[in-house]
Order: C-alpha cells, then sequence, then structure tokens
C-alpha cells in the first residue's frame, strides 16, 4: 500500500506550513493571551487559506475536502506545533453546521469565511468520554425549547460567537445552535494541559426557537465525530514526527563523555524504538482513512496516542532537566498529544471500542 501523499497534497501541505512557520513558542503565548485564545486577526488569515471552510461541501460554498486532505492539514499541524483551534473549532463545528443548517446561509457563510468562530458543547461533568447528552435537555415550548444542564470541555468556548449544544429531547439526542452570549447562557473560561482555553458552560432556562435543532440525525452526529477523531490523530502523528525529529537532532549535538550521546547503543537502541513508533502511527493513520469504518478509526486514534505519548516520554527523558521546562517546544508538543489523546475517548475508551467491534465480526 502507497502511503506518499499526492502531489496536489503536497503543494497545499506546503502552503499551510508556510502559513504556520511563525508557530513558535512566543507565538504560541501571544496567541494564547488573546481574548478567548483566539487571534481573530489569525483566524481570518487562516481563513483566506480556506482552512475554516475544508469541511464544507461545495455545494454549501465550501472545499469538500477529502478525508485524506483532512488528514495531510492535521499532520502539518502537528509537525509545525501549531497553536491554532483549526480542528476544535473549524473542522468539527463547521462540519456539523454545514449538514444540519438547512437554511441559515448567513451563518454557514460566516463560520467558513472566519467571521465567526462555533464550538461543540459536547461533555458533561462526570460523563467522561460519553457523547450522548444525559443531564442536559431541552424541553419543548410553544416556539421552541428551553435548555437546562452543563457542559465542560468546551475547547473554544470562551471565544465562539456561537455555541452547537447537545441535548436530550423527548425524541432523543439533538444538537441546537445557541449564540454564545444568549440570556440563559453562562460560560467560565479555564486552561487546559496545551495552554488552549475551554469553557464550563451552565444553561439555565435557556429558549431557543424551534429553528435552533439542527436537522440532523445522531449518527450523523458520530459521524461527524469520527472524522474529527481521524483529524485529531494525523495532528498527534505530525506532533509525533516532530517530537522524534527534534530529539534526534538534540542527541546527535549533545555532548557527554566527550562525543554526542547518540553515538552511544543504548540512546541509539531507544531511538530506533521511537522511529518504529512514528512509522506504526502515520501507517495505522493511513489504514483508517482507507478503511474509514469508525471503530478502525477509534482503534486507530488510539494506537497513534499510545505511540505519540510514547515517542513525548522519550523525547522528554532524553533532553535530561529541561525537557520538563516550558521553554522547549518538545514540551509544547507532548501537552498538544496528552489533550487530543483525550479528545473524544482517550486509548482505554477507543481500543475497547475497536475490540468490541472485532468480537461482533467475529461472531
Amino acid at each position: 500500500m502507497n502511503f506518499d501523499y499526492d502531489e496536489n497534497h503536497l503543494l497545499y501541505r506546503a502552503s499551510i506550513e508556510r502559513f504556520l512557520e511563525g508557530s513558535d513558542i512566543a507565538a504560541r503565548k501571544a496567541q494564547r493571551a488573546q481574548p478567548g485564545g483566539i487571534d481573530r486577526a489569525r483566524w481570518q488569515a487562516m481563513a483566506e487559506l480556506g482552512l475554516t471552510a475544508m469541511a464544507l461541501s461545495e455545494e454549501r460554498g465550501g472545499l469538500g475536502s477529502s478525508l485524506l486532505d483532512l488528514v495531510a492539514v492535521g499532520e502539518s499541524f502537528g509537525q509545525r506545533i501549531s497553536s491554532d483551534n483549526w480542528l476544535e473549532n473549524a473542522v468539527l463545528p463547521v462540519l456539523l453546521a454545514g449538514s444540519g443548517l438547512a437554511q441559515d446561509e448567513t451563518l454557514i457563510d460566516a463560520l467558513a469565511s472566519g467571521e465567526a468562530i462555533a464550538a461543540l458543547a459536547l461533555f458533561e461533568p462526570d460523563a467522561r468520554h460519553a457523547t450522548l447528552p444525559r443531564g442536559t435537555t431541552a424541553k419543548p415550548t410553544a416556539t421552541g425549547f428551553v435548555l437546562q444542564g452543563e457542559k465542560t470541555f468546551v475547547l473554544g468556548g470562551m471565544a465562539a460567537d456561537c455555541l452547537l449544544i447537545s441535548a436530550a429531547t423527548d425524541g432523543g439526542p439533538a444538537l441546537f445552535l445557541v449564540a454564545a452570549d444568549a440570556p440563559g447562557v453562562h460560560r467560565r473560561g479555564y486552561r487546559v494541559i496545551d495552554g488552549n482555553e475551554a469553557a464550563e458552560i451552565r444553561l439555565l432556562g435557556c429558549e431557543v426557537r424551534a429553528e435552533a435543532r439542527l436537522s440532523l440525525d445522531w449518527e450523523a452526529v458520530e459521524a461527524a465525530l469520527t472524522t474529527a477523531r481521524l483529524v485529531a490523530a494525523a495532528e498527534m502523528a505530525g506532533l509525533a514526527q516532530r517530537l522524534f525529529d527534534d530529539t534526534l537532532a538534540y542527541v546527535r549535538q549533545r555532548e557527554q563523555f566527550g562525543q554526542p550521546i547518540g553515538r552511544f547503543q543504548a540512546i541509539q537502541h531507544r531511538m530506533v524504538e521511537a522511529y518504529a513508533r512514528v512509522d506504526q502511527a502515520r501507517s495505522a493513520l493511513i489504514a483508517a482513512v482507507t478503511s474509514g469504518d469508525p471503530q478502525d478509526i477509534a482503534g486507530m486514534k488510539a494506537v497513534v496516542a499510545e505511540a505519540a505519548l510514547a515517542i513525548g516520554r522519550e523525547a522528554i527523558q532524553l533532553h535530561g532537566g529541561m525537557g520538563t521546562t516550558d521553554e522547549l517546544e518538545i514540551g509544547h508538543a507532548h501537552k498538544r498529544v496528552l489533550l487530543l489523546s483525550q479528545w473524544l475517548g482517550d486509548p482505554a475508551s477507543g481500543l475497547d471500542t475497536y475490540a468490541q467491534a472485532a468480537m461482533r465480526v467475529a461472531a
């Protein structure tokens, strides 16, 4: 199987990487210091490259990008250790809104053009990685619904102009589009491990019109989450490559006992194992793209996450004491892997999903 990208992918990746060239430690810190953790001017520049419209179909004015297109860009974001919330606040929300908003073309255009930012409010306190809403409810009224409940780990939630909130209805789970500053919506921001700003959201009698309910069933929501898991794995694969490359460069120039530590056999063995993990992660990623099966993708994300986490730990150890500081790129990369490994399911839940699917096939 050919695991290489074609010429179009490589050319587009090159343009993305030129955009991401300034993603150094100082730039990341400055961006995270912006209100809500998102630099609006940079977000607009990202939109001009088409990045905010990739997940939107051509019929809705987007690029209609394939899974492999999204994976290629995700790897680039990982290799550059980008602090842009492209996956969390462009790919996934735009994919959901573009599929579920039948009439509101104005909002779709605003999201695709980067003029507006959306965030997905999916997770609930004490529910870990469960995607189905439990405590958040939407009770029908004469004109629409009243939302009650709490959401947590809403990435980009403090910068968002609108929220996609999951809630349980009498007819099953549903997504609702709610203005972030609507009456009854209360947000509290907090920092997560990679420096991103997430939000906790309390819904206290938030009234929305009937049109606020997205016109897509929950299977379509799960399909969008599967795509997001795939792109998250792509970003982790890119981060794993960056961690390996930076560590390889370091052991080649760091001297001990009069020679580079990369000449020590024990270090060479550890680097070979790290290289094998990088190759394993990328091979699993492309194989999952080829399969497209949700269970395969859940299992693949777990495999990529465990490989990237192992490489990150190795990189930190081989850099010695300074590997734990915030002044090295490897620390930023490893923290991003830690966040993505837990987002939309941790490795244990991903492997469990894959195992259950395998047992059903065997039966």
